[in-house]
């Protein structure tokens, strides 16, 4: 019985750590890229606009679908790292 509580505390350690890391890049494109470094970031042009507006307007959407299939992709290599898979 400890050692299957070791086990789920190691897992549910694994996918905390994994969804903090994917909350802060969520933050860091979102309120980063958005508002706190658009004024650096409008330097530059992406597909003929500022990319700081670019990022606020459309960049962070990408950014978060593509955090989503991260998110899959990582959480069933987890699951099956710690044998909780659906297969």
């Amino acid at each position: 019985m400890n050692e299957h509580r070791g086990h789920a505390v190691g897992y549910w350690k694994a996918n905390l750590q994994l969804l903090l890391t994917l909350l802060l890049v969520w933050f860091a494109v979102s309120f980063g890229a958005g508002i706190l470094f658009v004024d650096f970031l409008n330097q530059f042009s992406f597909f003929g606009f500022k990319l700081g507006f670019w990022f606020a307007q459309q960049g962070a959407i990408y950014t978060f679908v593509v955090l989503i299939f991260v998110y899959v992709y990582k959480m069933n290599a987890l699951d099956k790292r710690f044998g909780v898979d659906e297969d």
